[in-house]
């Protein structure tokens, strides 16, 4: 079966056999295609992380995810740094994030958290947190040198709640602080403290140190998931693509397969939260972007599925074409996303 579309920029020719209905859910298997002349590409299978399930010994019966042993490590080390440096202060630690979901990849995921902390922190305190996040980011750059891969994954990334405040509809929260990846910063989270994450925490949470997460009195504000994903597509996702649009090459020339995969599967993420009301991780957003967009942007979300995956690039396209498409495509999932039907009961 040929299909053959076109963007503003490229087209995109894509020769596939009729899509697999294994078990698991197939993919259209593209035997060869181009989003440049001359250039063959391939639909990656989309195969998910073998995960083993273990019974938490206290509560109420559920399953989770066995937490890989670099994120045991990595977590507890941080978490002793933190005890080091504010005795008696951090009573919950939570993973969530991709390590939540079933869904962590060395080399590409962060290891997201959020911490509770028993009272109000000080300038003395603040100060040793800011400390805890230069000496956690200094470990994970020089593991990612050591390593031969990006300083900027596979960093502990996280916000700090006052456990008085846990109770507090989630959009009334100021966090204590928080950081990403470089960024330290008191009194704002942005996503971090959302409807989204606190449904992720709610549901999905693996508790380091304290109640598990269901038995939290949290506040997620679910009828405000929706209008906060069409939200935030509107604020960052579409401005993002714009700036995008504008000039690729700022972006795109240093680590294009990632700003790829951060466009083609991030944006997704929030559309299917929208139609289902589920959270969900990057790479099964993608998996999603294949079964609900069009054909000509499967070899681009395909390509992104493969980044995540550790696979190869076949696509073959310039840093400025990467750009171009990408923003194109994340343009069309805002625009999907202001077009869907009535939420989900």
């Amino acid at each position: 079966m040929l299909i053959r579309a076109k963007t503003r920029h490229c087209e995109i020719v894509e020769a596939c056999d009729q899509i697999d209905g294994d078990a698991l859910g197939g993919c259209p298997t593209v035997k060869e295609g181009t989003l440049a002349p001359n250039v063959a590409t391939a639909c990656p299978k989309r195969s998910r992380p073998t995960v083993a399930y273990r019974r938490l010994e206290a509560g109420p019966a559920r399953l989770r995810p066995v937490v890989p042993q670099t994120v045991e490590r990595m977590a507890g080390r941080y978490v002793a740094q933190l005890d080091q440096l504010l005795p008696d202060v951090v009573t919950g630690f939570y993973l969530v994030g991709s390590v939540a979901l079933d869904a962590y990849r060395p080399g590409r995921s962060d290891v997201d958290f959020v911490a509770v902390v028993e009272r109000d922190l000080g300038p003395k305190l603040l100060g040793r947190l800011r400390l805890q996040h230069a000496r956690s980011g200094l470990h994970t750059a020089v593991a990612a040198i050591r390593d031969r891969r990006s300083p900027l994954t596979g960093t502990c990334n996280g916000v700090f709640i006052r456990a008085a405040d846990l109770p507090a509809p989630v959009s009334e929260i100021t966090p204590v602080a928080s950081h990403v990846g470089h960024q330290f910063r008191t009194g704002a989270a942005g996503s971090d403290v959302s409807p989204v994450a606190w449904k992720l925490l709610a549901e999905h949470g693996v508790a380091i140190r304290g109640p598990q997460p269901s038995s939290l009195p949290l506040d997620p504000q679910p009828e405000l998931l929706r209008s906060w994903n069409l939200q935030n597509l509107e604020s960052y996702w579409r401005p993002w693509a714009s700036a995008v649009e504008r000039n690729p090459q700022a972006r795109f020339r240093t680590r294009p397969r990632y700003w790829t995969a951060w466009g083609v599967l991030g944006a997704p993420r929030l559309h299917r939260t929208m139609v289902t009301g589920e959270v969900v991780s990057k790479e099964a957003a993608g998996e999603y972007a294949l079964d609900v967009f069009p054909q000509r942007w499967h070899p681009l979300i395909a390509e992104a599925l493969a980044y995540w995956r550790s696979q190869p690039d076949r696509l073959g396209l310039s840093p400025r074409e990467r750009g171009q498409v990408t923003s194109e495509f994340v343009f069309e999932v805002t625009d999907g996303a202001r077009n869907l039907g009535p939420a989900v009961p």
